[in-house]
């Protein structure tokens, strides 16, 4: 058969009892779905396809590409980002187009022309399919890059200690990327807060090597283009003796092994004085 007389059996497959199979498509798909999305919002989302899919079968096109399908790939878009996005699989995302296939299969008659006219139609709707699996793909991939952006920011926090003084408690792997982050957080840091003191704290970080090492050397030196001073706490013995046995040289950066020392060396830096408390009285 000619792709005009196929599409033409397939329209008219589909159109006889077109809201009959629609009804059969949605309950197929609703139950694969369990009941976590409702059902008009499904009837919803099939009907719109399937009157579009007619539609495109109507040019005469099988192969689910060009202007024809161009409405039916945005619905199927729009179908896989949703279903992305509310935790369903691949799996699932992609049965929403394959089961109208096992619908249409109550409508042929038996004949060659039909059975033909189906064939083409199955793997027309493999296209489809996949190219929903390609869309949820995608998405997902989006949403987790989004998701590590997020946990990077919150991985990252910069925080006022004391007037002219901010801390960076770092936690975890320092790589280069969150280096990036850190260093653009701690410089906006200290041009909004007009601090001149900055305390990295690496206790949280659990081992301590040559590329790390570099990573906290380019974050104090954009910090002292900036007109600040940078101090390195949480150096745990265990640190300091990696640090010494991979010849890592700091120069006159300053480390301290405590955060409470850091703050306490960068607030006589910022000139806060610190005196002794008063003895109490009848107390020697």
């Amino acid at each position: 058969m000619a792709g005009k007389d196929v599409s033409e059996r397939l329209i008219g497959l589909l159109t006889v009892r077109g809201g009959d199979l629609g009804s059969e498509w949605a309950e197929k798909v609703i139950g694969s779905l369990g009941g976590r999305i409702s059902r008009t919002e499904v009837e919803r989302e099939l009907r719109e396809i399937y009157t579009a899919l007619v539609a495109a079968l109507g040019d005469g096109s099988l192969d689910g590409h060009g202007e024809a399908f161009g409405e039916v790939r945005a619905l199927l878009t729009e179908l896989s980002r949703n279903r992305a996005l509310q935790g369903f699989s691949p799996t699932e995302t992609a049965a929403s187009v394959f089961s109208l296939k096992e619908v249409l299969q109550s409508a042929l008659t038996g004949e060659d022309t039909d059975v033909q006219a189906y064939l083409r139609f199955t793997a027309l709707l493999d296209t489809l399919g996949l190219f929903t699996i390609e869309i949820y793909t995608r998405t997902r991939e989006e949403l987790i890059s989004a998701q590590a952006e997020q946990l990077l920011e919150l991985s990252t926090p910069v925080v006022k200690l004391w007037d002219g003084v901010i801390g960076v408690p770092l936690v975890g792997t320092l790589d280069s990327a969150r280096t990036m982050v850190v260093m653009e957080k701690m410089l906006q840091a200290l041009i909004d807060t007009g601090s001149e003191q900055a305390i990295i704290d690496i206790t949280g970080v659990p081992a301590v090597d040559t590329e790390v090492a570099q990573h906290l050397l380019k974050t104090v030196v954009a910090a002292r283009l900036m007109g600040a001073e940078c101090t390195i706490s949480g150096i745990r013995p265990q640190i300091a003796q990696t640090i010494v046995a991979l010849g890592i040289d700091f120069g006159d950066i300053v480390t301290k092994a405590t955060l409470a020392d850091a703050l306490r060396h960068a607030l006589r830096r910022s000139g806060v004085a610190f005196s002794r408390p008063a003895p109490q009285a009848g107390v020697r």
